[in-house]
């Protein structure tokens, strides 16, 4: 009991939801007990999990970050053209792919820090010009926008498809850059500069903190988590596309904020962004199996995304204002 005390009361009513969810989703289709599937299931939103760990760092320090899909799709047409039309080595395409996709995060970070421009507005500006440069980029190069680019090694499809001891790689890169972002947010000093930046900037600054800086790093964190998630989108899907990640904002910000990261900043944790993301994936895949539509899934991601905001918003003092009510009511009765 005392180690459950611990645990953020969110992130416990999470676990609930997620068992619930597979209970339910077992009772209508069994083959969704098969825990190899629910492994390989991995593959599917791990992309959306990915990002979701450092747009958490994003949202702490009050910012947003929607360029991602855009980065993804970028990212995708780079790994495609440099190792299939230019010809360079897939492990430094890779590797150039990933640079690109930090630059991009450094220039949003460079202009929501130092240029005080609002986040929301410039990762708007950004989502349109980097999926505009990677459409560009395809038809420079002479391929088809709607075939993409294909013919990958079998050494880059081991990305999504390889296995350790019969654990998918999907899930185990799912574990280590949980455990990357849990040790950079929750037991470093530079993640107590980002919970203190979202708190109060000012009093941050006042206190020597560079929150600039540090409001800088979190959108190439963002970046790089968003080109990394295309390098894996593309291994999985085995083409490189312009389009690849056009549908995930609405779960990117779905998976954060279910989380429990408020959207104003100073509080979070990626925890339940990991959580957020396996219910989220299972719900795809579950509703999938259920034989529900695909339009289906869209309304109700959207749906946990407006109830989760809607509970998280709800203030402290309206939070103690029912309880009086309750209290005075029960004191009556």
């Amino acid at each position: 009991m005392h180690m459950l005390s611990k645990i953020p009361k969110w992130n416990l009513a999470l676990v609930l939801v997620l068992v619930s969810e597979v209970i339910i989703f077992g009772l209508i289709n069994p083959r969704f007990w098969n825990v190899s599937i629910l492994l390989g299931s991995f593959n599917d939103f791990i992309g959306i999990a990915v990002i979701g760990f450092f747009v958490t760092f994003v949202m702490i320090t009050g910012g947003i970050d929607i360029s991602g899909g855009s980065i993804i799709g970028l990212t995708s047409v780079v790994v495609g053209i440099l190792s299939q039309v230019v010809g360079i080595n897939i492990w430094l395409s890779i590797l150039l792919a990933l640079v690109v996709a930090g630059l991009c995060g450094l220039l949003n970070g460079i202009l929501i820090a130092y240029g005080r421009v609002q986040a929301m507005v410039i990762t708007l500006g950004g989502m349109l010009l980097y999926s505009g440069i990677a459409v560009v980029i395809v038809g420079l190069s002479g391929v088809s926008a709607s075939e993409g680019i294909s013919g990958f090694s079998q050494s880059f499809s081991t990305i999504a498809y390889g296995s350790v001891m019969g654990i998918p790689n999907s899930v185990i890169l799912f574990v280590v850059l949980l455990i990357i972002a849990y040790i950079l947010l929750h037991l470093s000093k530079y993640g107590r500069y980002i919970f203190l930046t979202g708190i109060n900037q000012e009093a941050a600054e006042y206190a020597g903190i560079n929150t600039k800086l540090v409001i800088l790093s979190t959108y190439v964190l963002s970046g790089l988590s968003a080109g990394f998630a295309g390098i894996m989108l593309t291994s999985y899907l085995g083409s490189a596309r312009a389009d690849f990640g056009g549908e995930y904002l609405m779960p990117i910000l779905t998976v954060v904020v279910l989380g429990g990261t408020l959207i104003t900043g100073g509080k979070g944790g990626v925890i339940g962004t990991a959580l957020a993301s396996i219910i989220v994936g299972f719900l795809q895949i579950g509703m999938q199996m259920g034989g529900l539509s695909t339009q289906y899934i869209g309304l109700a991601t959207g749906l946990l995304l407006i109830i989760s905001v809607a509970i998280l918003s709800v203030s402290d003092e309206f939070k103690s204002n029912v309880k009086r009510i309750v209290r005075l009511k029960s004191y009556k009765g």
